[in-house]
């Protein structure tokens, strides 16, 4: 396939490494917006050749999800939207030399994802993303997506600003609301320090998030603590009475995608998120016990399912 390499235009190229309820969300509304979409994967990961999309915000969607085993040709942007699980293995679809000029966003979870990222591709083709949403694939083509909101942040400290705002504009276009940070790090442990505290809690428990606001809030009020300990060890200040706030704010019946990859019996991102939360906090010498104690009860043998 061939990318246009430009910072604008109608029509994009892109490449989207995963089809799971990220992945294919975002692919569909690009592909609705009129740019050429493939996904790349194992053919039996779309194994048709119409994705469905139910969305509470966009209504009902069906798009072409042709599928392709490598990325074969330069693109204008390839989205990573794997599990964090699955990244390094699958990152082998895409080659360096395939990519072209097009940039590389991930839209994981974690932060340590971003270092091996910028070994494997040009740095300044690397540019961070932050999604906040709940989409999940329920069948091979199905994608359902609860959330009534679907909110992307960029940042890079590598790549042009300029290609930066390009790529927010056509996610713009495509129906996502879209906004260019000026600080990478800052975005991405905002991410985490809702992120963390929500996954760790629900999957531990069992529960929903107006469970955990209603029965663990003294918990969550913790692990946002020790997670807002540790970025201001590094430099980044966080709002713990914000995260607090934003976190009542959700639907009381959101699950964390860590809570549902668990109960699947599907490897979880407890490494991803938690484990990245001990290791910052290890480094900058910040004790979050907390965290430790909830990342060491789920550990590799999942939830607690007494709940």
């Amino acid at each position: 396939m061939a990318g246009t390499q430009s910072g604008g235009g109608a029509r994009w190229t892109v490449a989207v490494l995963g089809a799971g309820g990220v992945g294919g969300l975002v692919g569909a509304l690009l592909r609705r917006a009129g740019h050429e979409v493939v996904f790349l994967g194992r053919p039996q990961t779309v194994p048709g050749p119409v994705l469905t999309v139910h969305s509470v915000q966009y209504g009902d969607l069906a798009v072409p999800a042709p599928v392709h085993q490598r990325l074969t040709g330069p693109v204008d942007v390839c989205l990573l939207a794997t599990k964090a699980t699955s990244l390094a293995q699958a990152l082998d679809r895409v080659p360096a030399a395939a990519l072209g000029a097009g940039l590389v966003v991930p839209l994981l979870n974690g932060l340590e994802h971003m270092a091996l990222l910028r070994g494997r591709y040009p740095a300044g083709q690397v540019v961070a993303g932050a999604i906040r949403v709940e989409s999940t694939r329920v069948g091979p083509r199905v994608i359902e997506h609860t959330s009534p909101f679907t909110r992307v942040q960029l940042a890079s400290t590598t790549a042009p600003p300029a290609r930066v705002r390009a790529l927010a504009v056509r996610l713009g276009e495509a129906g996502i609301d879209t906004t260019v940070r000026d600080n990478e790090p800052a975005m991405l442990w905002e991410k985490l320090s809702f992120l963390a505290p929500l996954a760790l809690l629900t999957t531990r428990y069992g529960a929903t998030v107006g469970q955990v606001r209603r029965y663990r809030r003294a918990e969550l009020r913790a692990v946002v603590d020790e997670i807002a300990g540790t970025a201001g060890a590094v430099g980044v200040v966080l709002d713990p009475a914000g995260i607090v706030a934003f976190v009542d704010q959700l639907p009381p019946d959101m699950q964390s995608s860590m809570r549902r990859d668990a109960q699947a019996g599907r490897p979880t991102e407890l490494d991803a998120i938690g484990g990245a939360v001990l290791r910052a906090a290890g480094r900058a010498g910040v004790p979050v016990p907390v965290t430790a104690r909830l990342v060491a009860e789920l550990g590799p043998a999942g939830p607690d399912p007494a709940g």
